[in-house]
């Protein structure tokens, strides 16, 4: 039986990862959501490409647009935790200014996750081959290639992606989790295992 102590109730945490294209951010996310399904609790998966096709379809990729991208971003991630599911936003987020506009609606709730990789890296997986149009000038505004990614100067975690294996990230990421008392210590198995 479930007593009513708030002790007991998970601490409100948004997931946010941030970094450039094919640095690995879904797949961190898609990880870490698994881990966070097996320890009870519904994480709820905010992929930036998905958001692209839904909620802000009507978004170009200026940086204004970026600001706005992130601030809706925060807005469904904190209705998502309001609902009692663990958000885990995946989203370029380039600049410092988008950022701050997640921080604005999330504040302490936020948990800013670098996930970092060389552009270089970026562009060997992407099988897209969008770095590549980008380069070739057909794709404007490419966080990268033509226009800037300002990292967080203070994240509660850099994930270095060309060094580190997802399933490590991830475990990485569910390590703060339980750190911040968002997750249950003794969760079923590790993250991508």
């Amino acid at each position: 039986m479930r007593g009513s102590s708030t002790a007991l109730s998970p601490s409100p945490v948004v997931v946010w990862l941030t970094g450039l294209p094919c640095s690995g951010k879904s797949t961190v996310a898609a990880l870490v959501a698994q881990a966070v399904r097996a320890r009870g609790r519904e994480p709820r998966v905010l992929d930036g490409d998905a958001l692209r096709r839904s909620v802000s379809a009507d978004l170009d990729y200026s940086p204004a647009a970026r600001v706005e991208q992130a601030r809706r971003a925060a807005r469904l991630a904190l209705d998502a935790l309001e609902a009692g599911a663990l958000p885990i936003v995946a989203i370029i987020s380039p600049s410092l200014e988008a950022r701050a506009a997640a921080a604005a609606i999330l504040g302490e709730r936020l948990a800013e996750i670098h996930v970092d990789a060389p552009v270089a890296v970026c562009e060997r997986r992407d099988v897209k081959g969008l770095y590549a149009r980008a380069r070739r000038g057909e794709i404007t505004d490419f966080t990268g290639v033509s226009a800037p990614y300002e990292p967080p100067p203070a994240p509660a975690l850099r994930l270095d992606t060309a060094a580190e294996t997802p399933a490590a990230c991830a475990q990485r990421v569910v390590d703060l989790l339980v750190a911040r008392s968002a997750l249950d210590g003794d969760g079923a198995g590790r993250a991508g295992s």
